[in-house]
């Protein structure tokens, strides 16, 4: 019986030992106890009409810190590309992921509620 309870608390307990510790998640942001190193440089190519440059950011894997490549995005109307963003919180760094989100019909990068002009055809 001793042997039952010894293998299932071992197992217990390297199961537990398998799980992060340093993270969490909540939604598209994560909460990590260490700072993320500093920002890579990268050099951004020329613009390309229709799309958006997504720079690159340091991103958590899980167990640890892995540098995504800036890459192109699609441009999506009516929506703005919002970058990766790490800051330090109450709990620890937090990473926004970023993304697309709508709420810019004009692509203006100025929010609608903010923008007098929000369908402004002749933005420059």
């Amino acid at each position: 019986m001793k042997r039952i309870l010894f293998a299932a608390a071992a197992t217990l307990i390297s199961t537990a030992a398998m799980l992060p510790a340093q993270s969490f998640a909540m939604g598209d942001i994560v909460v990590v106890r260490t700072a993320p190193p500093p920002p890579r440089h990268e050099v951004v190519p020329a613009a390309r009409h229709g799309y958006e440059w997504a720079p690159g950011y340091w991103n958590w894997t899980g167990h640890r810190y892995v540098w995504e490549r800036g890459h192109w995005e699609r441009a999506r109307a009516g929506y703005a590309w919002h970058r990766p963003e790490w800051r330090q919180g109450d709990r620890g760094w937090e990473l926004d992921r970023g993304g697309w989100r709508h709420g810019d019909r004009d692509g203006d990068g100025v929010p609608n509620r903010f923008d007098h002009r929000p369908n402004n055809p002749n933005r420059s």
